[in-house]
């Protein structure tokens, strides 16, 4: 038997042997330019003349009598048996039952080759050595590559029958059961006609719906756009309701936001209905900033035509120079507050309403709000608190003072501080009527704060400072009146600027002190003692000036 086959005779297998594996193996590598598993070299196949005579007793080879025969292989792959190979340097010389009696042979053995897959097994088979080929479930013998065929697919699994309880009368159903599961088995698992009508059923009942959904959805969004382009504005009819309420419209609010908050306050029925109202209403573009009592259900021409009316603004207006107890008196009334009332809340509350940090508060300033109450115009409206309408008046004029840059500008112009620069803008708006005069009116406030100032020795002898200790406005006063006051607001009696502002500045007052004119005024009179007001450079001139406003005014 050769180390491949199973025969017990004396020959190998032969080439046309369907299990032949040697050749076709080797062959077929040798065709494909591979290099041969025996490089060439002969191979020796030892056979033994009985399939189980082999014992390990007789020879420690293969055992027993043995018949050997020289194989080689030529270039094809094909066994050569009893041939010598020209030039072959040795004979091998073999005789029944064993090697000559000189000892000597032919070829020395081959080392096992390392590509032989068999090259390190046993090299005989005894009856140790078990045969993988002769049981029942042996494996089947190796073929060549050029015969195998490839394993064929494993059938799917059966999908699992459903189990369910077994009841009486179940028998048929159990029958049918089994047969629907082999057809499905037999269709490789294909469902029943009725699930691919339900599945049908299904999609059409999905299509139907998008369509439908579609539809529907391009037809309320056709009928909305023929409403905004070509449809008439909802709108209510008629001058409204008894019913009142207070709307604020913020500064720089366009008519779509006004709008919007009137139709969230119940006024309009849409803010489309009061844009179309306010472009085709004569001035209706000038809807200012502020408080508006209105009424509920108004149509939207008739809501424009009240707002544009002062008497339904619920506003405050702070007037550029206006000093604070004129706006308190304002806040009561809007609020309809006993008087007093938001002067009491500003003297108690005037640190939480957001001054800046450089504000000043000693015990000679009348009030520490005063300068800080930005000319505006403020909603204000029966309901609201006095604190937060101040509040906002407040937060105004920080912001304002903040983006000028007060206190570096302050120390440029030769003052200390910011709260300086705003004295003196407020002194500048109380004093000048335009703004050429605020320009003149601030160089005559540094000039005659100067140490160097030998004209009035730093005195301002400003009336306005005066007037506004006593609350009053009045351009006659005595000599004897004035030297007679000892408060610090006397800018006749005392070197300097007064202890704080005098009243609110508005924003081209402040302009002005920031750029003074430099002409060297330091001197100006009201010569018509209203509007118009005349500067002078010495006190020749001031006597001048003087003179003209005695004579127009009857002195």
């Amino acid at each position: 038997m050769t180390e491949y086959g199973r025969g017990p005779g004396s020959e190998p297998w032969h080439p046309e042997d369907p299990l032949y594996g040697d050749v076709g193996w080797g062959g077929q590598q040798a065709q494909a330019g591979q290099r041969s598993p025996y490089d060439g070299r002969p191979q020796q196949y030892p056979q033994a003349s009985q399939y189980g005579g082999w014992s390990q007793e007789q020879q420690p080879g293969y055992g027993g009598q043995q018949h050997q025969e020289h194989q080689q292989y030529d270039t094809s792959g094909q066994p050569q048996y009893d041939q010598q190979f020209t030039g072959h340097p040795q004979q091998q010389q073999f005789h029944q039952g064993g090697w000559d009696a000189t000892g000597t042979h032919g070829q020395v053995p081959y080392a096992a080759d390392p590509g032989d897959p068999y090259g390190q097994q046993p090299v005989a088979y005894g009856g140790e050595q078990p045969d993988f080929y002769g049981t029942e479930d042996a494996y089947p013998p190796p073929e060549p590559p050029g015969r195998r065929r490839p394993e064929p697919d494993p059938e799917p699994a059966a999908d699992a029958e459903e189990e369910h309880a077994v009841l009486p009368g179940d028998d048929e159903d159990d029958e049918e059961h089994e047969l629907q599961g082999r057809r499905e088995r037999r269709g490789k698992g294909r469902k029943p006609v009725k699930s691919k009508k339900r599945r049908t059923g299904c999609a059409c009942m999905v299509v139907v719906l998008v369509f439908g959904g579609g539809l529907g959805g391009v037809g309320y969004f056709g009928y909305k756009f023929y409403q905004n382009r070509f449809g008439t504005a909802p709108d209510f009819a008629g001058e409204g309701s008894s019913q009142t309420v207070t709307v604020e419209i913020p500064k720089g609010a366009g008519g779509w936001e006004i709008g919007r908050r009137l139709k969230e306050a119940g006024v309009v029925k849409s803010a489309d209905a009061f844009v179309h109202a306010q472009g085709t209403t004569p001035g209706g573009d000038g809807i200012q900033a502020g408080a508006y009592l209105l009424k509920k259900e108004m149509s939207a021409a008739s809501a424009v035509k009240l707002m544009l009316d002062p008497r339904s603004q619920n506003n405050v207006v702070v007037t550029e120079g206006e000093r604070n107890t004129n706006v308190y008196a304002a806040i009561d009334k809007r609020l309809e507050l006993p008087d007093g009332s938001t002067k009491k809340i500003a003297r108690k509350q005037y640190k939480s309403l957001g001054l800046p940090s450089w504000a000043e508060n000693n015990s000679d300033i009348m009030d520490p709000l005063e300068g800080f109450l930005w000319p505006a115009t403020y909603p204000a409206a029966k309901g609201m608190k006095p604190e937060a309408i101040l509040k906002q008046m407040v937060t105004q004029a920080k912001q304002k003072y903040a983006a000028y840059g007060l206190d570096g500008k302050a120390r440029e112009l030769g003052l200390n501080n910011a709260f300086e620069l705003v004295t003196v803008a407020s002194l500048v708006q109380a004093e000048g009527k335009t703004h050429d005069d605020f320009r003149k009116m601030a160089e005559v406030v540094y000039n005659r704060l100067k140490p160097t100032n030998t004209e009035t020795n730093r005195l301002l002898q400003f009336d306005s400072t005066y007037n506004y200790l006593l609350g009053k406005s009045n351009i006659h006063i005595s000599e004897k009146e004035i030297n007679s006051n000892p408060s610090p607001y006397n800018t006749y009696t005392h070197k300097g600027l007064p202890p704080g502002p005098i009243g609110n500045p508005g924003e081209d007052a402040l302009k002005a002190t920031l750029n003074p004119t430099d002409d060297g005024w330091i001197y100006f009179v009201a010569t018509d003692g209203t509007n118009n007001t005349e500067f002078a450079k010495t006190y020749a001139e001031f006597q001048e000036l003087k003179d003209k406003f005695n004579a127009s005014s009857g002195n």
